[in-house]
């Protein structure tokens, strides 16, 4: 079995909870041997994914368009675990969319991003509960695409892509939800609360993974790691990084001080 088109039917299933057991599962049955490898594969070309498997629902906006709500209100609450679940889902799509795409990288690094589809899927699953326990689903409310655009434009290079959507996009998870978490477990959303606990330290260990694959790539074409994430950055991110950072928890993903330094001096 091949796990490039394994990867694929994966990410192109647009029922999630077929999705969340197909990530799981692929992860069980890569650690186990069950699938092969072959850069060369002409039977799953690699394609441009614009749109990937995805419900109907939740109907998709314009980032201007997704409503800040108080989180004194359940409805508020409500509308932030929402988003942090589409955001999961979207994790999930883009874990995948790694394996499948970029095909001349270690055994390692097709292991270490099923992990990641693997908990992006089981952290979809407890916030999805949440919602249900609110009394909403995922679907209710509008959501942004941003994340599957970032996807998109990183698809032409695996240097690229693990610069700036581990260690730019999902590494702002790790800025805002310890503040995120202070301000449900002041409006006594405890339960919420425990699982952003959860999907935080999780996280921390998936940018750490987008760390190491970025430094590898940086290592075999012979570049400076932090000389060329901080082009990157500039070359890509055109409105700029937003601070402050979580220098504790940045560092745990494999971040050195001096890149913080540089991104404080790059952030808005």
């Amino acid at each position: 079995m091949n796990i490039y088109q394994a990867s694929y039917d994966c990410l192109m299933e647009s029922d999630p909870v077929v999705k969340c057991q197909c990530a799981t599962q692929l992860y069980a049955d890569w650690q186990q041997g069950a699938y092969s490898r072959d850069e060369n594969d002409t039977v799953t070309p690699v394609m441009r994914i614009k749109e990937p498997g995805r419900p109907a629902r939740p109907q998709l906006v314009p980032v201007s368009q997704v409503k800040q709500r108080k989180l004194s209100s359940d409805e508020g609450r409500a509308s932030l675990i929402h988003a942090v679940t589409h955001i999961e889902f979207n994790a999930i799509n883009l874990a995948l969319d790694a394996v499948y795409r970029f095909r001349d990288m270690p055994d390692a690094y097709y292991g270490d991003w099923l992990q990641v589809a693997k908990e992006e899927a089981y952290h979809f699953n407890l916030l999805k509960t949440r919602l249900q326990e609110m009394g909403y689903a995922y679907g209710d409310l509008p959501a942004h695409n941003g994340l599957w655009e970032s996807c998109v434009d990183t698809d032409h290079d695996v240097m690229v892509r693990m610069a700036l959507v581990p260690r730019v996009l999902e590494a702002r998870g790790l800025d805002v939800t310890p503040a995120m978490m202070q301000r449900l477990l002041d409006c006594g959303d405890t339960p919420t609360v425990e699982l952003l606990e959860i999907i935080l330290r999780d996280e921390v260990g998936h940018v750490r993974i987008g760390s190491r694959w970025f430094h590898y790539c940086c290592e075999q074409r012979k570049l400076e790691p932090q000389a060329t994430f901080v082009e990157l950055i500039k070359q890509y991110m055109s409105g700029g990084l937003r601070g402050p950072f979580n220098e504790s928890a940045r560092l745990q993903a494999g971040f050195s001080e001096k890149e913080l330094q540089m991104l404080t001096k790059l952030s808005l």
